[in-house]
């Protein structure tokens, strides 16, 4: 199912000498610049009638027209399951996501999704390109995501994605103990060994990692997290790059170790952890149709408590035990 698009626009004195690209998505502000750049490249949008090319200047006076198919969300079932909505207004939605929830179908996860709910919580969104989906948490990370209910708030969302004015911090719990905050800056890309990782690749695309200490233990380290950028398995990759892996993760963890003198308590509580400890903690943004500047935070889920519970306890008693 797909919706019919028809657009028709002037090209003004103020964009003369601009590229096609950039003047389209002055003169279209609602669709994003991939998509718009996108309908250049297929013939949708023309210019006085003609294919043009992205980087084509503009002389001004041309007219700009689009005919094109905007695929919507029909092939998706809409499914009632509890959704942990932290705020909701006509144009987005802020979701607190549990741990095993796949955000957007795909092989092995064609129904139980996160897209799945918000078809059943709002069958609108279906009118939106992923339903409203301008990010992703790994299924088994938890915390914070915000989702665009219509077309223009979407488009807004993924502009800050890019220009990096919307604000994600995380909290995790890594392998070993660190002995001061930095900043990680690897590209990443597809792993050549293992298609289902990535990994750090000169020929990446551009990937920022800020933490911060919170808390040492005697063999584990609670940290802080800000991203720059938003790539795939981005912390879990870069924590793993500079040796300190997030605990349980499956993936990037390497060989599973349990840190000498370990409580019989912490010991069973490492072996049966088993998804990355990594919980998306604070999302900060700008209403995109308002322009007022939010914040949310949530607690951390009850098992990274547990586990934070679990290694103070070993920490104390080895404390108690070197008195």
């Amino acid at each position: 199912m797909s919706e019919q698009v028809q657009l028709q626009a002037q090209i003004g004195d103020d964009l003369i000498g601009q590229r096609l690209d950039q003047v389209v998505a002055q003169l279209f502000p609602e669709y994003s610049r991939s998509r718009l750049q996108g309908w250049i490249k297929d013939g949708s949008l023309t210019v006085d009638g003609e294919a043009r090319r992205i980087r084509d200047k503009m002389l001004g006076g041309e007219t700009v027209r689009v005919q094109a198919e905007l695929e919507l969300i029909d092939q998706h079932q809409a499914e009632d399951m509890p959704l942990d909505i932290v705020y909701e207004d006509d144009d987005i939605l802020v979701i607190n996501k549990p741990a095993g929830l796949v955000v957007h179908p795909a092989v092995g996860h064609r129904s139980g999704t996160l897209l799945n709910g918000l078809l059943n919580h709002f069958p609108a969104i279906a009118q939106v390109p992923r339903a409203g989906i301008v990010h992703r948490l790994d299924m088994d990370t938890t915390g914070l995501m915000v989702v665009a209910k219509t077309i223009p708030a979407q488009t807004e969302l993924v502009n800050q994605l890019q220009d990096r004015s919307m604000g994600r911090e995380y909290e995790a719990i890594t392998h070993k103990v660190m002995t001061g905050g930095g900043m990680v800056e690897e590209a990443l890309g597809r792993s050549t060994r293992n298609r289902q990782k990535m990994a750090v690749s000169p020929m990446g695309k551009e990937a920022v990692t800020h933490y911060r200490l919170l808390k040492k233990f005697r063999s584990h380290t609670h940290i802080r997290l800000k991203l720059e950028t938003g790539r795939t398995h981005q912390i879990r990759v870069h924590m793993s790059y500079i040796g300190y892996p997030l605990v349980g993760d499956q993936l990037y963890g390497g060989r599973f170790r349990l840190p000498k003198g370990a409580s019989e308590q912490l010991q069973q509580t490492l072996k049966t952890f088993k998804r990355q400890a990594l919980h998306a903690k604070k999302l900060e943004l700008w209403h995109p149709i308002t322009g007022e500047q939010m914040s949310w935070e949530v607690d951390l889920p009850e098992d990274l408590q547990q586990l934070l519970s679990v290694l103070e306890s070993d920490a104390k008693s080895i404390e108690e035990y070197d008195l």
